[in-house]
């Protein structure tokens, strides 16, 4: 590591009344989304194979995780990049800016889709996300007693809808931290909810009744909570025919010898679905840069070109053979622009 590098960056940090230990790190330190930790991974070995700079080192630790570690700091001790498979929340962008890192340059590198998987040797389902709430909210419409809930009774997916097979219910999906989670809640729970009369009616009434109902997962040992290795979901669905998991579209992709999406309301979890609009659960994934460690630690800029690069994440780029589902060319063109004139966020 060089001299300059080193008073550099303690010149930096000191400018931002933040303490720092005197050495410095000569490889990109990068946290977060399980989804989007392969797609990094990817850039990562090509920017190391084509520039001067060390290979980046990536963590899987879900898109909460990550930007907690991202937010507690600037210095070597902190991430310089957090991915993420959802939107950075106001909440952690106010904690970035306590802890002095107010200027995150943010990336959005396209889509995914959120599927439900199983076994290539059980059968395909299509289903409904009024179906998957009835499946795995804690709290669900008592049947006979209109306007009151009750715990979630369901025990097989033909209680839930008797068009559904016979079959116990049994998810394995994200912990709370990962972005996964929040976005299977927010597209398929919250929307789900929307299908019950009497817990719409809650929105006006109670807010908090209305989220708790809509967004808690039930805790009975029908969802189970596998960690962020979406691999290990992949494995254990392959010992189980009857199990299904959640996990983004570029896990399905990369292994769809061995597992099948199931259809959401009709529609396959396929590229073109999802490219097209027409599958109705798929989300934006980003990562996060800390200005601050720009010029300082090695290679960032690089990177974010590798990344931001045609032969990258464009229509025919090499992340679209790990699944990555392109951003439209305008919208592209927008991101590459604020990456190369490195923009702040702002969340006003």
């Amino acid at each position: 590591m060089k001299k300059s590098i080193v008073v550099g960056l303690a010149a930096a940090l000191c400018v931002s009344g933040v303490a720092v230990e005197a050495s410095a790190r000569d490889y990109i330190s990068i946290v977060g989304s399980s989804t989007v930790y392969p797609f990094a991974t990817t850039v990562a070995e090509q920017f190391g194979k084509a520039t001067r700079f060390k290979t980046p080192k990536i963590e899987s630790t879900g898109s909460g995780g990550g930007l907690k570690l991202f937010c507690s700091g600037i210095g070597t001790e902190y991430p310089d990049i957090a991915n993420a498979s959802r939107r950075i929340k106001k909440s952690e962008y106010e904690q970035c800016r306590e802890k002095g890192v107010k200027e995150i340059v943010e990336v959005k590198i396209g889509y995914d889709g959120i599927v439900l998987a199983n076994s290539k040797n059980a059968p395909q389902m299509d289903i409904e996300r009024k179906d998957l709430f009835l499946a795995l909210a804690k709290s669900v419409p008592d049947p006979a007693n209109e306007g009151t809930f009750i715990d979630n009774p369901h025990k097989t997916w033909k209680d839930v809808n008797p068009a559904l097979p016979a079959v116990k219910i049994e998810v394995l999906g994200p912990p709370p931290t990962s972005g996964t989670r929040d976005a299977f809640v927010e597209l398929v729970m919250d929307e789900g909810c929307a299908a019950f009369p009497s817990i719409e009616a809650l929105k006006n009434t109670d807010k908090d009744r209305y989220k708790s109902i809509c967004q808690t997962i039930r805790e009975d040992g029908v969802y189970i909570e596998a960690g962020e290795n979406d691999n290990l979901i992949v494995q254990k669905l392959n010992v189980n025919p009857d199990a299904y998991g959640i996990f983004g579209f570029s896990f399905l992709d990369q292994n769809t010898d061995r597992i099948q999406g199931s259809k959401i309301e009709g529609k396959s979890p396929a590229f073109e679905e999802i490219a097209a609009g027409a599958y109705p659960v798929s989300r934006p994934l980003y990562f996060y840069v800390k200005k601050a460690h720009i010029g300082t630690i090695p290679g960032i800029e690089e990177y974010l070109a590798e990344f931001t690069s045609d032969k990258a994440w464009g229509e025919e780029g090499y992340l679209t053979d790990k699944g990555l589902i392109p951003m439209p060319d305008d919208e592209r063109l927008r991101f590459a622009d604020d990456v190369k004139s490195l923009r702040p966020l702002t969340m006003e």
